[in-house]
């Protein structure tokens, strides 16, 4: 059943005269002919009785016309929200963000997008780096603001937002706020505050047992904030992504022999078709400048993402 053959029908429905509906139509009165005979023998029955100039629906006619309205109808609706959900003035944009990324620099990005998108929505789901990942790739989320290694993030594109160097946490008053830099060696003895969630701590692990070092681990927990309060309160020092901290008070120091970075990004599936949100929120996060990092310029990349 074409769409076409119902909107010929509906218009000798309204003017009762096949050459009218035929011009309101842009077709031939011939083509429009052939095309009502078309609908008639999809339906079963006659649904236009012609009789010299006057035309009248049957009964089937006037059974099969509301229904065939709403079918037009109902198209209309479906292009109006299409419309609506690809304009970023409404939309939607579903975004995935790895629960180790500090919000301060996140927000600005928030900032510079609300500036430019007015009225958009933007639903947040935030989660370890694994579950993040396989959102993208079930098209749970759209995009993704991720960071780690090319290893864990595979065949994801990445869009290289920022740079940011690892440091160790600790308290007001503790030994290292007489340091410069903290190496791993340092750390020999501390007690530790794991971040469950952070995509490095394997590798942070091995290279603290590699300077010889020992921790006593007395806490650990998927909540950031948590673990950064309990450092304030004393109770342990932490490696952490410079801009991830957010607790007032927190001394950090850069970690050293070796230093550790890592790239934040905007990671996206290849191949995959963006929103009009999806890609007006990538523009503002492109267009912010982020400053370097306090402690020093990155050094070439290691653990750090490739700029796809």
């Amino acid at each position: 059943m074409q769409i076409h053959h119902i909107r010929y029908f509906l218009a000798v429905c309204n003017t009762l005269n096949f050459t009218k509906a035929a011009e309101q139509s842009n077709v031939s009165q011939p083509a429009l002919s052939r095309a009502i005979h078309q609908l008639e023998a999809e339906v079963g029955g006659l649904l236009l009785r012609r009789e010299r100039n006057l035309t009248q629906l049957t009964d089937l006619g006037n059974l099969m016309k509301p229904h065939f309205e709403k079918i037009i109808d109902g198209l209309g609706d479906i292009k109006k929200e299409s419309k609506r959900f690809l304009t970023t003035d409404s939309a939607k944009l579903k975004l995935g963000v790895m629960c180790t990324i500090g919000p301060t620099r996140f927000a600005g990005i928030l900032g510079n997008f609300a500036r430019e998108a007015k009225g958009m929505t933007v639903q947040f789901d935030e989660d370890s780096l694994s579950s993040i990942k396989q959102k993208l790739e079930s098209g749970e989320v759209e995009i993704a603001l991720m960071a780690s290694s090319e290893v864990l993030l595979g065949e994801l594109h990445c869009q290289l937002l920022y740079r940011e160097r690892f440091v160790v946490a600790f308290p007001s008053g503790h030994r290292f706020a007489k340091m410069k830099t903290v190496s791993f060696s340092d750390t020999h003895g501390e007690n530790y505050l794991s971040r469950i969630n952070c995509e490095y701590f394997n590798y942070l692990m091995e290279l603290t047992n590699k300077s010889g070092a020992v921790h006593n681990d007395v806490y650990e927990s998927e909540r950031e904030d948590w673990i950064q309060n309990l450092v304030l309160g004393g109770m342990g020092i932490c490696f952490m992504p410079e801009f991830s901290v957010v607790v007032p008070g927190l001394q950090t120091r850069p970690l050293t022999e070796p230093e550790v970075w890592r790239d934040v990004c905007i990671a996206t599936m290849p191949g995959r078709r963006y929103s009009g949100a999806a890609k007006s929120f990538m523009k503002s996060a492109r267009d912010i400048k982020f400053a370097t990092s306090q402690f020093a310029v990155a050094p070439s990349r290691s653990l750090a993402l490739a700029d796809n």
